[in-house]
């Protein structure tokens, strides 16, 4: 349970601003506009945040944020983390690499110890972080790492979709050797767990691709449905778990087979996400499922092209922000 809430009572959201560079700091700046469930804090720069409110025209206040201090319509609430260097819009730099990183471990210092009720991220930008020297391949290996969970699931959704995945940020020459038996058990566990727990699905059905074309045709264009796939179905659903597949994937998105499921899981990135983000892109929401906290995050990257122009879309922050504070909701009432 959270131990700490504003003085109107909202429990704390942690929305961190993301890379600096990109258009992260300008789509916080729009969360001044609303009335939330919960009450976002932005973590970042204050300078920064300010000064793309107003190269945006965004008529706001930003103050340092004090949980004793009612959230206002029209004041963004900031948790001040300094710029390493002066930051500009659409040009990286890997010296702000550190500051990018401090407030994701900020955030999820904040969560663990109960001061945030869940945490939502904007995005950065994998490239720049690397050539700082810092090995990084996502938000969800960092979270993984950063809270010492040994698995975690990615799920997108939006389009009225939950896609998971049992593979992310792989190539796909290594996806075939990444799904093993353990991998694909930890994973429908994990989300058959948390669309229980945080989604209020007390039978969820999954639907599962295949890995191969046509799902492998019975071991013609492959034999990963056969020797993996096919027998950790058949254990779970002696458990008790509604499990549909493995499925073609050229199908499986069908409106007569989605209505089948409550989730899909599909074996790698480009498999299953793709039609995600045609339904949804813009309004899609990127969850963390297997953390001991809640997280979410935009389905788009930092799009230098559009910082400091004002015309970023805030859609997926304010779904991500929803739905953070709907799963956070669910996890106070079913510890």
């Amino acid at each position: 349970m959270w131990n700490t809430a504003s003085i109107d009572h909202k429990p704390l959201l942690a929305v961190t601003s993301g890379e600096p560079a990109g258009v992260g700091p300008e789509l916080c700046v729009r969360l001044a506009a609303r009335d939330w469930p919960m009450r976002p804090v932005v973590l970042g720069d204050a300078d920064l945040i300010a000064a793309r409110a107003a190269a945006s025209g965004q008529k706001l206040r930003v103050r340092e944020f004090a949980p004793d201090e009612p959230a206002q319509s029209g004041v963004l609430d900031v948790l001040h983390c300094p710029l390493v260097v002066a930051a500009q819009p659409g040009r990286l730099d890997p010296a702000n690499a550190a500051y990018v990183l401090s407030l994701l471990d900020r955030a999820i210092a904040g969560c663990r110890s109960g001061e945030f009720a869940g945490m939502v991220t904007a995005p950065v930008h994998k490239g720049v972080i690397n050539e700082a020297g810092v090995p990084f391949s996502g938000h969800t290996e960092y979270l993984a790492e950063q809270t010492g969970t040994a698995r975690v699931v990615m799920m997108l959704i939006g389009g009225g979709l939950r896609v998971a995945l049992a593979t992310t940020h792989l190539p796909l020459s290594a996806v075939s050797a990444a799904i093993t038996p353990a991998v694909l058990e930890d994973t429908l566990r994990i989300l058959h767990r948390d669309l229980a727990a945080r989604f209020g699905l007390a039978a969820p059905r999954i639907l599962v691709a295949g890995l191969n074309p046509h799902a492998g045709e019975g071991g013609h264009m492959g034999r990963e449905e056969i020797d993996v796939i096919v027998p950790v179905l058949e254990r779970l659903r002696a458990e008790g778990m509604q499990l549909l597949g493995p499925l073609p994937a050229d199908t499986m998105f069908v409106p007569h087979t989605l209505q089948q499921g409550d989730a899909v899981l599909a074996m790698y990135h480009d498999q299953g996400l793709p039609v995600l983000k045609y339904a949804s892109f813009g309004g899609g929401v990127n969850v963390t499922l297997g953390l001991p906290i809640v997280r979410t995050s935009v389905d788009h990257g930092t799009a230098l092209d559009l910082a400091g122009s004002g015309r970023a879309d805030p859609g997926s922050l304010f779904a991500a922000v929803e739905l953070a504070a709907q799963m956070a909701r669910a996890c106070s009432a079913h510890p």
